[in-house]
């Protein structure tokens, strides 16, 4: 658009022909020449006052484009400017006298004496342009305000060349208007506008622009020598840069011997002040203003500015296009305060950049969403969100062969891919464990409570089919999950399996449930399924309730779709769309509602605080309903000093490792992985993650109430419908099968254990008193042995916690 407003009056009168082509204007000129105190009427009207009447004279409603500002959460903290041109409208209070005053002696001397048209200035132009003599123009400062208008209400290229061609067509249409306006504002409204439209060069619109592009100040606090610098340079600014030898040249001649000796004819300066203003340096170096995310103050905020940006671009309200919704980013003036917590942000980014470095090639990723809002309060991670320079590129080369053989680089130190939220080629990341939150809900749902036992194995032969050749196959192509580092047999609730993270419990309970019901969970807690073959897989087609190892995290998520599933029973069930927004406001001081929190529910609230319980086991916490007897990441709760819940995960060969932390105000979900290839032979380091996702929520707790979780309305989701069991001390096995069968309960045989009775015979059940209904009830099997302590893995017995 700048090339709308440098071009000036020159050649507008190129000879007498093209006046008489349009009589109006030869009227005009005429009549101005032999009485050049006539107004606007009489022979200037005769000359064509009915052409003249009929020209249009009210100016289209506009609004310049303005700079769109977004703010943290603190609703101070700029973190980053959007803008297709520099601009940001000032009141003319705000705006020193001595610009005021400058461009009128540049512009337009005689502007509070005439009445929009400087007709002795047509005449004059007339005369000197078709007699050989200097060029000249003949707009006032009204005339150029009129055509800078036309241009930016312009809603076609057509309209845009009719309000900037050089043409008699033009001049009269400007003077039509010109006329009008000055009728309907006061010249003070007049200058506000014309100063806030006109260019001032290095992508500075409008006197705010200029001001901090060239001086660092507001238009306010501008001096005679600045002001006069700045009115020079809006008749043409590229040949008035003062940032190039020539520009600068010219600028200090047009100033010092132009517009300052104007200012003193004009007698709004004195000439001591002429003199002081002409020593004034002028600057030859600007402000570089940066704008859109790559421009951001500080690099860690680079990912959530782009994730506001594609969330801005993905909003309908905005326009019809991605191309609309950009432009009104640009354009449009907003204040925004984002979700964004300054404190948050910082803290994660601390704990990230003690642990990983920048140049690593595997990333460590951190995402914090508010439950009950889904408001977005922090993402973070070891890259700087920058493009990297061809010139003089930083990146390594792809750790990705195929990527490398092709010189390819990655993604570190510099990227601008959306690692945290997902989006162009950015599909996830397997994440482990922290999916089998889904099998648990959608048992609950079913009528499963909590206490619900299976008694798992070191491997379990499942109904699944996969290919034989599998290393998860057994059976003839049978998908045979195992525990991570072997073990883990026993019998199991919800509590206690979450806690020590049981494959093999998780796999028969989503067989049970059935597997479309834990996807169909898993889609109404957001997880996004970008993968073309994980959204295939999520259709009876592709083969959902064939999808075996889903619940074990095998399919690609983000950081920001597992922080929010979690968050989601914080939020007592109710999902929220996430947004990185708070507060959008008008250039008018309207507030719009785009951007507030758009929330489900997605499960009951009984459900979400069930679930919940048991995720408080594998961090360290204590459940309220049941018993843990166990944690995969348990030092959790006393680094929080909060209650809290959440999961641990690891994928296989520790590809990718994972840790979910949540309290009631913040849940922040940690991802150590490859963007770049996720084949890799790293392994990720669990004593990396966990401490960076634990300290992170630790930090943004810090100061704040601990509130406890709330309980479900009833008990009977923990526990179910519960049997007493018959004691079966010292039977036989056979005769405690049938008694334990005949009264409604499945039985299982457990491992040996030292007792009283005689060998072989049953030392006891596990569980024993009661249990649910149509539960299963593990028997345990005397060695006769009193002289050393029960063994095993059970979940009533000590075992290290295992990160998986």
């Amino acid at each position: 658009m700048t090339s709308w407003f440098r071009r000036r009056d020159h050649n507008i009168f190129t000879n007498a022909t093209s006046l008489l082509v349009c009589g109006l204007l030869a009227g005009v000129v005429v009549a101005a020449a032999a009485f050049p105190a006539a107004a606007m009427t009489g022979l200037a009207a005769k000359a064509g006052g009915k052409t003249f009447a009929n020209l249009p004279s009210e100016l289209k409603e506009f609004s310049s484009p303005q700079i769109t500002r977004a703010y943290a959460s603190d609703g101070k903290t700029q973190i980053a400017v959007f803008y297709d041109e520099f601009r940001s409208d000032v009141p003319l209070k705000d705006i020193s006298p001595h610009m005021q005053n400058a461009i009128l002696a540049a512009e337009d001397r005689k502007f509070r004496e005439h009445n929009g048209v400087d007709l002795k200035g047509v005449a004059r132009a007339f005369v000197s342009n078709n007699q050989g003599g200097a060029q000249q123009g003949a707009s006032t400062l009204t005339m150029q305000y009129v055509r800078m208008s036309l241009a930016y209400s312009a809603t076609n290229p057509q309209e845009v060349i009719a309000a900037t061609e050089d043409s008699p067509k033009r001049k009269i249409n400007e003077m039509k208007y010109a006329l009008q306006i000055e009728k309907q504002i006061g010249k003070d409204q007049i200058l506000e506008r014309y100063l806030n439209i006109a260019p001032f060069g290095n992508q500075a619109y409008g006197v705010f622009a200029a001001s901090q592009v060239y001086f660092n100040k507001k238009p306010k606090d501008l001096t005679i020598g600045e002001a006069s610098m700045l009115a020079g340079m809006v008749k043409a600014p590229s040949s008035f840069n003062p940032t190039v030898p020539s520009g600068l040249e010219q600028i200090t001649d047009r100033r010092d011997n132009y517009i300052i000796p104007a200012m003193l004819s004009m007698g709004v300066i004195t000439a001591d002040q002429a003199e002081k203003a002409k020593k004034e340096k002028i600057p030859t170096k600007v402000k570089q203003i940066g704008r859109g995310c790559a421009w951001v103050a500080r690099n860690h905020w680079g990912f959530f500015c782009d994730y506001f940006d594609r969330w801005w671009k993905s909003q309908e309200a905005f326009g019809a296009t991605t191309y609309d919704r950009e432009r009104r980013l640009k354009s449009g003036g907003y204040r925004i305060v984002t979700t964004l917590d300054i404190k948050g942000q910082s803290g994660a980014r601390k704990q990230i950049t003690d642990r990983q470095s920048d140049s690593s090639q595997n990333a460590l990723l951190l995402a914090g969403i508010e439950p009950g809002t889904g408001k977005v309060r922090l993402l973070a991670t070891n890259r700087k969100y920058k493009l990297d320079d061809p010139d003089n590129p930083k990146n390594e080369i792809s750790s990705d062969p195929k990527k490398a053989a092709k010189k390819i680089r990655g993604t570190h130190p510099y990227t601008t891919n959306p690692l945290l939220t997902g989006g162009g080629d950015i599909t996830g990341y397997q994440a482990g464990s922290v999916f089998k939150i889904f099998p648990i809900i959608a048992a609950l749902e079913a009528g499963y409570p909590l206490a619900y036992p299976i008694a798992a194995q070191k491997q379990y032969k499942s109904g699944y089919r996969i290919s034989p050749s599998s290393p998860a196959a057994c059976g003839g192509g049978y998908y045979c999950p195992k525990n991570s580092g072997g073990g883990g047999e026993g019998l199991y609730t919800m509590w206690s399996a979450f806690a020590k993270s049981i494959n093999t419990y998780f796999i028969p309970l989503q067989e049970r449930v059935g597997t479309d019901k834990v996807v169909a969970v898993a889609k109404r807690f957001g997880v996004q399924f970008r993968q073309p073959k994980d959204a295939e897989m999520t259709t009876v087609e592709g083969g959902v309730k064939e999808w075996g190892a889903f619940s074990l995290g095998v399919t690609a998520s983000t950081p920001l779709d597992m922080a929010n599933a979690y968050a989601t029973l914080a939020g007592d069930g109710k999902y929220c769309v996430p947004t990185p927004v708070e507060q959008i406001t008008t250039q008018e001081g309207e507030k719009i509602d785009i951007g507030k929190p758009h929330c489900i529910q997605a499960t009951t609230k009984d459900v979400a605080r069930a679930a919940l319980d048991a995720a408080r086991c594998p961090v360290g916490d204590s459940a309220q309903l049941g018993s843990c007897n166990g944690a995969t990441a348990g030092p959790t709760k006393g680094i929080v000093k909060h209650p809290v819940f959440g999961k641990s995960g690891t994928t296989d060969g520790s590809k990718t490792a994972s840790l979910i932390v949540g309290t009631t105000k913040i849940v922040v979900a940690g991802y150590m992985a490859n963007p770049d290839y996720p084949e890799h032979r790293d392994q990720m380091d669990h004593d990396v993650i966990n401490p960076a996702v634990q300290y992170t929520v630790a930090n943004y707790m810090e100061g704040k109430d601990r509130v406890q979780f709330k309980k479900p309305s009833s008990t009977k989701i923990a526990y179910g419908e519960q049997r007493s069991i018959p004691d079966v001390t010292c039977d036989s096995v056979s005769s405690a099968t049938n008694r334990l069968e005949d009264a409604g309960f499945s039985v299982s045989r457990g491992s040996e254990i030292a007792s009283d009775c005689p060998v072989g015979t049953v030392a006891g059940t596990n569980p024993s008193g009661r249990t649910i209904k149509n539960g299963v009830v593990v028997l345990e099997i005397s060695s006769g042995k009193k002289d050393e302590e029960p063994g095993g893995p059970g979940p009533d017995n000590s075992t290290p916690p295992r990160r998986n």
